[in-house]
C-alpha cells in the first residue's frame, strides 16, 4: 500500500526560496471564562521534527476503472530536525568562525538539530560517482566558508542520547571518519528570500534522479544524485 507523500516545504525551482513557514506558536487557548474545561496547548519542540520523501522508477497507468494510477515506486525520504533562526542573522558566520555555531563541539554538522539526520533508500542511488545500495544512512554536512559538503555515513546512531555510548552518533557528536560512504561537494547558492526554517527538499526529480536541496537564512545547497542500475 502506497503511503502518503509527506513534503515539509516547497522550494522554488531555481531560487530556493522558501515558502512561509507555518506558524510556530500554537493559538492562544480560549480563556477559562469562555471554556472552563480548556487546558493549554501542548508545547512545540524548539526545532520541530520534518520529513521530506520522493519515489522514483515508477509508473502511470490506467486501473480497472480507467483512473490514471502510480506504481512500482520506490521511496527515498529524509527525516530530520528543522531549527528556526528566530531573528538571527548569518547564522554560518565568517572566516575562522564559520560553522561553529551550528556544529558547537562536533566536527560536522547534523544537517539540523536534536538527533542524527537520517536518509531511507528503497532505490540503489548514486552520488557523486558512489554507489548507495538500499538501507538507511546518516547525513551529515563539513561546513566550510568556501563551500559545504554532504557526508553520507553508514555508523550507527543513537534514537536517544546516550553519553555512555561513545560509537553511535547523536547529531553529528561521535562521528567517525571509517563509516563514510560518500563525500560529495554541494553545488552553493543564495535563495532569493531568508529561509527562516532550516529546509531540505527534493528538487528537479525525474524518474531518474534529482537533486537533494538544503537551506537556511541566506545559504543553499544542492547535491545531484541518480537512479543507480
Amino acid at each position: 500500500m502506497s503511503r502518503a507523500l509527506r513534503i515539509s516545504h516547497l522550494v522554488s525551482v531555481g531560487l530556493l526560496g522558501a515558502l512561509p513557514a507555518l506558524a510556530q506558536t500554537p493559538s492562544p487557548a480560549p480563556t477559562l471564562a469562555t471554556t472552563p474545561a480548556a487546558s493549554a496547548a501542548p508545547r512545540r519542540p524548539m526545532s520541530p521534527p520534518g520529513t521530506v520523501a520522493t519515489q522514483v522508477g515508477g509508473s502511470w497507468a490506467k486501473d480497472a476503472q480507467g483512473e490514471m494510477r502510480y506504481s512500482g515506486g520506490k521511496w527515498i525520504e529524509v527525516t530530520y530536525s528543522r531549527p528556526i533562526l528566530r531573528g538571527r542573522e548569518n547564522i554560518f558566520g565568517q572566516g575562522a568562525e564559520y560553522g561553529k555555531a551550528v556544529t558547537g563541539d562536533a566536527p560536522l554538522w547534523r544537517v539540523g538539530a536534536n538527533q542524527t539526520t537520517r536518509l531511507k533508500t528503497e532505490a540503489p542511488l548514486e552520488i557523486a560517482g558512489k554507489r548507495l545500495a538500499p538501507g538507511e544512512y546518516s547525513l551529515h554536512v563539513d561546513l566550510k566558508a568556501a563551500g559545504w559538503t554532504l557526508v553520507v555515513s553508514s555508523q550507527p546512531h543513537q534514537m536517544k542520547y546516550d553519553p555512555s555510548d561513545k560509537t553511535g552518533t547523536w547529531g553529528s557528536y561521535n562521528y567517525d571518519a571509517k563509516f563514510d560512504v560518500v563525500r560529495a561537494p554541494l553545488k552553493m547558492m543564495k535563495p532569493a528570500v531568508s529561509v527562516d526554517q532550516f529546509t531540505i527538499a527534493f528538487v528537479d526529480m525525474s524518474d531518474k534522479g534529482g537533486k537533494l536541496a538544503m537551506a537556511w537564512g541566506r545559504d543553499a545547497g544542492v547535491v545531484d544524485f541518480k537512479v543507480a542500475p
